[in-house]
């Protein structure tokens, strides 16, 4: 299944409020950018990640990449800022890192990360112009990654007599679920991906259908 509990809708549009719940927004791969500013060179990769570990481990790709760099600025974000980190990496403070932070918070995607590398030209930008190149380099490499959102699915498991499943058939056809497993035993096993909006509505309406005979288990 696409992402954590996910299955694609679209790419790359701005979500309502109400939605935010029910879409995941993300980066579709990795992603480069270049940029030369005042014979600085700002060299910059974005990538979706699922974790912190992931996140740290590409971060330490890049500045094994680019060792011979003046800076390896990096940020990322996981889920909705439940994690969010970044490093100046010998920059000003909040010239750099912050910035990049930023400009993965703009595009609306979570679960990325962007390392921007500079190889420092021999003029200072000041604080307003690195955080204008930074900014910059970071939304290069989102760019050439592709923002894609996807819409959240729940996963319910439930087991139920024979009689039982054709009863609950139609109700899991209007609900919109999709089977990602079945087993037909003694009892018939199912595994449900639905979507989170109506998990609960098709939770409740199966208990009812079954008597209680049924609680389904979502996961």
């Amino acid at each position: 299944m696409a992402g954590a509990g996910a299955r694609l809708r679209a790419g790359g549009q701005r979500m309502s409020a109400p939605e935010r719940g029910l879409l995941y927004t993300t980066l579709r791969g990795e992603g480069h950018g270049e940029l030369e500013d005042r014979r600085s060179v700002f060299l910059s990769h974005a990538a979706p990640v699922r974790t912190e570990e992931e996140a740290l481990a590409f971060v330490k790709a890049r500045q094994k990449e680019f060792s011979d760099a003046t800076h390896n600025v990096w940020a990322f974000r996981l889920g909705s800022d439940t994690v969010a980190r970044y490093s100046d990496d010998g920059e000003p403070q909040g010239s750099s890192g912050m910035p990049t932070l930023e400009a993965i918070r703009h595009t609306g995607a979570t679960d990325a990360v962007v390392v921007v590398t500079r190889y420092f030209g021999g003029t200072l930008l000041g604080v307003g112009g690195l955080i204008r190149a930074y900014s910059s380099a970071a939304r290069l490499a989102l760019e050439d990654a592709g923002i894609i959102t996807y819409e959240r699915y729940a996963v319910l498991s439930l087991t139920v007599s024979y009689s039982d499943y054709q009863r609950l058939l139609p109700e899991i056809s209007r609900a919109g679920a999709l089977t990602d497993a079945q087993n037909f035993a003694e009892r018939v096993t199912l595994t449900l991906a639905v979507k989170v909006a109506v998990a609960a509505p098709l939770c409740e309406r199966v208990r009812e259908l079954t008597a209680g005979r049924c609680i389904p288990v979502q996961t």
